[in-house]
């Protein structure tokens, strides 16, 4: 049993001199004058300095502390300094809705908020639509820390350090309100042991990795996988602010990264770049480690820059204790394949009954950890709303609502979010391929693909467009789009409608707010901006 900040003291011990994190100048040029590089034990003296004053100001469990301080050092600092005290953290991004920001503070309810400078303005507008005002604590004036007030509740001294929460994190809400998710310690120190044991193509050494990472700390992939990967693993985080495409292989080299995180976006925007002799990196990057990438972009994009990308599948939800992944040859590049499950990862796909589905056929994939305890490594379930909790869990699996199937090898493949599934005349269509394929065409920059109702059919496939700089809307372009997806995709998958916008509805972490573009695709059929292109969707006639 331990905490995330007792595992971090563990390797400070070990290890106080070797690097803990490294934030490159382009990612701190907004507060720092230089490059940032701190020791564990140096991270350390500042953690603890924290903690005192904290503790000083009656700060401790089970209060919940929400944290708008983006993927600064202070957000480790701050973060650890409270994991301490048995404190819980609610990461915001300031990238959030006002409305947004504002429901997070009223449904997480933190004791305090602690904020950059710059974000303080914008929390006191989200302050101000909440019944019941939070304190706000700008960093540059934390020597004013706020008493936490006589009304804390002390915890069971009884209860083990790694059932405390840790962090509440919410899912995108790309679909409905965002739910918060409880997360424990052991949700946390179970993704270092995971990394740990991970081995295969994706094996690290203990003391010797430098993990590069432009992946948001509000999310579990920042913030528990890479995080405590690398600090029970004595690694080196290199966090970026966000993603740099034109910097990003320069940033590779300067910081000696050894491995990457990313998000299918990241590859296929690199794939952008132009051609250089200093692409291959085969010698220097051992592994990219993510989820999403382009099934047709998989293989040019480990040919071009000379390391595997390993597909994984997890969820906020199901932490290390249901993720699969793909860190063992052979991995069935081009497939969206994501690995076999292993030993400590039981799972079945099963049909709208929740019946178990042949192998070869797409179902709703359930996971749990194998063992006596089958959420050992899960979350705890969502904040004030015990039924959606019971839900997830129905019949003693989580039910995932993603879409996957079995391949002849047992290894398992993703098809898309269920509720992104596309029902057109008996076939089920997944958004997120014909997404995939619509940009790689070069007159598309942007593309959510949704359900439009259809008299006929039930469903019509319907694709709202942000076009490339340069390229005007009209039936030209319309056709011309659907043409060449026809040239790639069964007839029946292809846009029988398309919608040309201007931007796009996506929450703060650039996922696509699937109900807001399913309400605009359908209220556009009739838009000038829409092109009917059904009549051009005919079966091909083998000759």
């Amino acid at each position: 049993m331990s905490s995330v900040y007792q595992e971090f003291i563990r390797t400070a011990q070990r290890a106080a001199d070797k690097p803990f994190l490294h934030i490159p100048y382009i990612a701190a040029k907004n507060y720092a004058d230089a490059a940032i590089n701190l020791s564990y034990g140096q991270a350390l003296e500042t953690i603890t300095g924290l903690t005192e004053q904290y503790q000083s100001k009656g700060y401790g469990a089970p209060m919940r502390i929400a944290l708008v301080l983006e993927n600064r050092p202070d957000f480790f600092f701050h973060w650890l300094a409270l994991n301490a005290l048995g404190c819980s953290v609610l990461p915001i991004s300031t990238a959030s809705q006002i409305e947004e920001i504002a429901y997070f503070l009223e449904h997480g309810e933190p004791t305090l908020v602690v904020a950059i400078p710059e974000a303080v303005k914008l929390l006191e507008k989200a302050r101000r639509l909440m019944p019941q005002p939070v304190a706000i604590i700008s960093l540059d004036q934390f020597q004013s820390l706020p008493e936490a007030g006589a009304d804390k509740i002390q915890r069971d001294s009884a209860a083990p350090v790694d059932s405390l929460e840790c962090a509440l994190l919410y899912t995108s809400g790309s679909t409905g309100k965002p739910k918060g998710c409880i997360l424990n310690n052991e949700y946390f120190t179970q993704f270092g042991h995971w990394y740990h044991n991970l081995q295969g193509l994706a094996q690290i050494g203990w003391g010797e990795e430098r993990l590069l990472t432009p992946l948001p700390l509000e999310h579990m992939n920042a913030m528990a996988v890479s995080t405590t990967g690398m600090i029970m693993n004595g690694g080196c985080i290199i966090q970026l602010d966000r993603f740099h495409p034109r910097t990003w292989w320069q940033t590779a080299r300067e910081s000696k990264a050894t491995m990457l995180h990313y998000l299918g976006v990241l590859p296929a925007m690199l794939l952008e770049l132009p051609a250089d002799p200093g692409d291959d990196f085969s010698k220097q990057i051992r592994f990219g480690f993510g989820a999403g990438v382009n099934p047709d972009h998989h293989a040019r994009f480990e040919q071009r820059f000379g390391f595997p990308l390993i597909e994984s599948w997890a969820m906020t939800e199901c932490g290390s204790g249901g993720c699969i992944t793909a860190n063992q040859e052979p991995r069935n590049i081009g497939s969206a394949c994501f690995g076999l499950a292993p030993a400590t990862v039981q799972y079945q796909i099963v049909d709208e009954y929740r019946l178990p589905v042949n192998k070869g056929s797409n179902g709703e994939l359930q996971v749990r950890a194998h063992g006596e305890n089958p959420k050992k490594g899960f979350f705890s379930g969502y904040l004030k709303d015990p039924e959606a909790t019971q839900q997830a869990w129905t019949g003693g699996w989580l039910n995932t609502g993603d879409i996957v199937r079995q391949g002849p090898d047992d290894q398992l493949h993703f098809v898309d979010r269920l509720k992104n599934v596309i029902r057109r005349s008996g076939e089920n269509i997944s958004a997120l391929a014909v997404e995939g394929h619509l940009l790689d065409d070069p007159l598309i920059s942007e593309v959510i693909v949704t359900a439009v109702p259809d008299e006929i059919r039930g469903d019509e496939v319907a694709a709202c467009i942000v076009l490339a700089d340069n390229i005007k809307e009209g039936e030209n372009v319309a056709v011309s789009i659907v043409k060449r997806s026809l040239s790639k995709l069964t007839y029946y998958k292809v846009p029988g409608y398309i919608i040309f916008c201007d931007k796009l509805p996506k929450t703060a972490s650039n996922k696509p707010r699937r109900a807001e573009v399913k309400a605009l695709a359908t209220s556009s059929l009739d838009h000038q901006h829409c092109w009917d292109t059904r009549s051009l969707k005919k079966r091909q006639t083998t000759q």
